[in-house]
């Protein structure tokens, strides 16, 4: 263990020199370089930064300024495949084990393991955890430990593996290194949630800003067959690459046929395939420049696709944090990138039934409850969606996107705001009043003054039975969107929610009558415009006229090279550093490392090439 862990942490100038050589970027983005300086000194840390916001690079830095081996724990064969395919094309010393790897290549593997010559090696938790795996490991020296995905070890969280659960352990197994747990999307419990079961609860916290501005979001309810919508959807994208998700196997099958009927390359994804069958469509859409994968969400955290210009949902996901995850693996490259879900009243009732159908503790099934009622607050929302997103993974002071197709065309709705006073005066009284706190439920019943049994405390308020003008469904909705505009919040309560007031200057501004608050007016006074919105995500980069030949040269070469070494073609370069190598047309190896996204390992793997490819065009 270092004496001294400040004295020795090497200066974050030599990481930036490492992200300057070997991933050809300028300087940290985000909160990149706190987390990576917490590592460096030798704390554990959990980082929650958006899909696209650098994540790897924070255990990927470290790795390779630390002594020692960095140990990733991922859990996708598919994932682990593809950054350890990114980090070898730029030249660091990367490597997985799992259950593929052949005999002689895991003898290779630790035979560099035990000469010094690896940097990073990727493993799932359940070969992590095995204990000749810990034996042999626990007689190295490790740089770090980084849990990638960290939310899947939360029963909160919308991707829940109980094999994560295991990872605790690691706190006693390797007490000298720190551990890092990384994550796209976690809320407040479910953070609390990482850093108990992973014993972190001591470490420092990162949490960056939600904030996509290049995804423009878009939700629609359904009308008719969901497939057909999504057909003209595509149709609309065509030439982009894309991923629609489906609820069942058997839908993304039929959905992926249809397209293909219609012109679209499109190929179905699903636990339900043949395991070779499933690699070989997911390499063919990671190698396709306008490939439409049609998935359950068995084909999720493996993508690392920085062109997908689209995620459609067929069927809505199970949770805001399911959403965020999955529509964010559009617009990875920084352009702007369509997140489009289409949802029913049928789609939420057949997914609480779903979830009153599983075998899970009852707690368990309230808060999954809770997130599926906040997910279709949102969907079927009057406010910005992105700002709706930002606020329920506890942004404060978020603004309005100005581009999702609620801000560009607000939907039909009704001033609830006397209706919102009602009910924030009842959970204030309810709970002012000695009684303690209530549920939803009894606050519904207390509006409609039809709670059983009322104690003369209750009949007393003023605001018993004052709310007839909206039946118990109107009640409750009206108390998701208070709950989602963080007017109210819920606690925990151990799986029995208690409704409190939430902001308090948000709730005096209501009360005022200086914030409104409005409801989406019912599905049937609402038709118009459902399938009118603005189209966007389809625009190219930003290549100049006179550059776009040398740009596409830049591709068809890109490509070429990508065959020939069976891997994605932006695993090379992508779009925005072939742009970027348009505009400046360098000259030399020194110019074109100015480039952005070309590291010294590029330079020295591809640079003569693209210099020819330049000169030629």
């Amino acid at each position: 263990m270092l004496a001294d862990s400040h004295a020795l942490t090497p200066s974050l100038d030599v990481a930036r020199g490492i992200l300057r050589r070997t991933f050809g970027h300028a300087d940290f983005r985000g909160l990149q370089a706190g987390v990576i300086g917490e590592v460096l000194a030798g704390r554990s840390a959990l980082a929650v930064l958006p899909t696209g916001g650098g994540k790897s690079l924070c255990y990927q830095i470290p790795s390779l300024v630390r002594p020692g081996l960095g140990l990733v724990i991922s859990p996708l064969i598919a994932l682990m495949a593809d950054q350890v395919a990114a980090l070898q094309q730029s030249g660091v010393a990367a490597e997985k084990l799992d259950s593929n790897t052949s005999l002689d290549a895991r003898s290779d593997i630790w035979r560099r393991i035990n000469d010094g010559a690896l940097d990073l090696l990727y493993l799932s938790p359940e070969g992590l955890m095995q204990p000749s795996m810990l034996d042999r490991l626990s007689r190295l020296p490790l740089a770090l430990i980084a849990i990638d995905e960290a939310h899947c070890v939360s029963q909160w969280g919308h991707d829940f593996r109980p094999e994560y659960r295991m990872l605790g352990r690691l706190a006693e197994v390797f007490p000298e290194a720190p551990r890092l747990a990384v994550t796209a999307t976690a809320d407040a419990r479910t953070r609390d949630d990482i850093r108990a079961e992973l014993r972190l609860q001591d470490c420092a916290e990162f949490v960056d800003s939600f904030a996509r501005p290049e995804l423009a979001l878009s939700a629609e309810r359904k009308q008719g067959a969901a497939g057909a919508r999504v057909i003209e959807l595509v149709k609309e994208r065509m030439g982009r690459a894309g991923v629609i998700y489906a609820g069942s196997r058997d839908g993304t099958d039929k959905l992926a046929e249809k397209l293909r009927a219609e012109g679209v390359p499109a190929l179905a994804y699903h636990a339900g395939l043949d395991k070779t069958l499933r690699a070989d469509r997911l390499e063919q859409f990671l190698e396709a420049e306008d490939a439409v994968m049609v998935a359950t969400i068995a084909f999720g955290m493996g993508v690392d696709k920085p062109d997908v210009r689209f995620v459609i949902h067929a069927d809505p996901p199970a949770s805001i944090e399911a959403y965020w995850q999955e529509i964010g693996r559009a617009g990875r490259d920084g352009q702007l990138a369509e997140g489009i879900s289409l949802y029913s009243a049928a789609d939420m009732a057949w997914a609480v039934r779903r979830i009153d159908g599983r075998e899970v503790e009852d707690g368990v099934k309230q808060v999954q409850l809770r997130k599926l009622r906040q997910l279709y607050a949102m969907l079927d929302g009057v406010g910005c969606r992105p700002a709706a997103v930002r606020r329920y993974f506890g942004e404060a002071n978020v603004r309005p996107c100005g581009q999702c197709d609620l801000c560009l065309s607000p939907p039909e709705s009704i001033d609830a705001t006397e209706a919102a006073q009602k009910a924030l005066s009842a959970v204030h009284r309810l709970s002012g009043d000695g009684s303690g706190r209530f549920g939803r439920g009894r606050i519904v019943d207390h509006l409609l003054g039809k709670t059983k049994d009322v104690q003369p405390f209750e009949a007393k308020l003023s605001t018993f039975g004052v709310g007839r003008e909206f039946s118990a469904v109107g009640w409750r909705d009206l108390l998701d969107q208070l709950l989602f505009e963080g007017l109210l919040r819920e606690d925990p309560n151990e799986g029995r929610p208690l409704i409190a007031l939430g902001d308090a200057a948000g709730v005096k501004a209501v009360y005022r009558g200086e914030q409104r608050v409005s409801v989406r007016k019912p599905a049937e006074t609402d038709k118009a415009g459902a399938r009118s919105r603005r189209r966007r995500g389809g625009e190219s980069l930003a290549v100049a006229p006179t550059d776009f030949p040398l740009f596409e040269a830049l591709r068809a070469w890109r490509r070429e090279r990508a065959a020939e070494q069976h891997v994605p073609p932006y695993v090379i370069f992508h779009d925005a550093t072939l742009a970027d190598i348009a505009r400046l047309r360098p000259a030399t190896l020194t110019d074109l490392a100015l480039a952005s996204g070309v590291g010294q390992g590029k330079v020295e793997r591809y640079g003569q090439a693209v210099l020819k490819v330049v000169r030629d065009n």
